[in-house]
């Protein structure tokens, strides 16, 4: 087996564990729609610009730019819903429904798109989320309507997170590499998060704090965490790939415990390892990128 590509790969799912405790630590004064644009949209321009010969010939491979457009509007969706989110619910809650939603909605996005029905084991998969989500509604005493609302964000940057890993999937099916998918993918959707950032940006400018946290996440778990994972995908096989992502998910909640000091019922913590056992069920065996890829050059 690859030693560095595991390294890489798990280096990556370290880093994406970071975002949601980073932005935590951002002034009041900085909007969660702020970091997420700043996020992805400088970060997702950033990738586009290194994978930039990649990039252009996805562009012109028959069929690729609608998927593009889909990724993108993907990218353009998902840090937006991923840090409201966060921070409507918390860096654990939030964080665990985006993720272990996203395969879930993945498998159902494929099962439209090719029609071949999901495997038993998605369902299984399906129906510990629907346990866990309801564990995690019914945990908190003061829940309401921010606690509820915060859960829908986060299913929503979960179906978005779908939309763009579905999409680079096809990209990579129609003949593009990795870095390809990625790039297109990620500018498409980085360019209107950057005119969303702008109105909201100030608070991030006016404080090197904020401005270091805020480069961190954009050049650390978006460019150099999808290089890597990118790297790794195109050494390792799919099943060793989706097995150490589920590294993601337990690294987010261990360092929001650790850190932040989060709590929750153990019901809610319940939820949590529940929705975690989902993502382990589906992830396992599925993955929307294609076993065969094109050799990156």
């Amino acid at each position: 087996m690859n030693k560095l590509a595991i390294g890489a790969l798990v280096l990556s799912c370290l880093m994406w564990g970071t975002t949601g405790t980073v932005a935590a630590f951002m002034s009041a004064d900085v909007s969660p729609l702020a970091v997420g644009a700043f996020t992805m949209g400088v970060g997702g321009l950033l990738l586009g610009m290194i994978t930039w010969r990649h990039v252009r010939a996805t562009w012109v491979i028959q069929g690729a730019r609608r998927w593009i457009l889909v990724g993108g509007l993907g990218v353009l969706v998902y840090p937006l819903a991923f840090y409201v989110g966060m921070d409507l619910v918390g860096v654990a809650v939030g964080n665990a429904i985006a993720l272990g939603s996203g395969p879930l909605f993945a498998a159902g996005l494929e099962w439209s798109i090719t029609k071949a029905k999901p495997s038993g084991r998605w369902f299984l998969a399906l129906s510990l989320a629907v346990v866990g989500l309801g564990l995690i509604s019914v945990a908190r005493d003061d829940a309401g309507i921010d606690h509820i609302g915060g859960i829908g964000v986060a299913l929503l940057a979960g179906l978005a997170y779908a939309t763009y890993t579905v999409a680079g999937g096809r990209l990579i099916a129609a003949g593009t590499t990795s870095r390809g998918s990625m790039g297109a993918v990620f500018s498409a959707g980085a360019l209107p998060l950057l005119v969303v950032l702008v109105p909201l940006i100030q608070p991030i400018l006016s404080s090197m704090d904020n401005l270091a946290r805020a480069g961190y996440l954009a050049l650390g778990p978006t460019v150099v965490g999808y290089l890597l994972f990118g790297y790794a995908l195109i050494k390792l096989p799919a099943r060793d790939v989706t097995v150490i992502t589920l590294l993601e998910p337990v690294a987010t909640v261990v360092i929001a415990v650790a850190v932040l000091h989060e709590t929750l019922p153990v019901w809610g913590w319940l939820g949590v390892a529940t929705l975690i056992g989902g993502v382990a069920v589906v992830s396992i065996g599925y993955s929307a990128t294609p076993r065969q890829t094109p050799t990156e050059q």
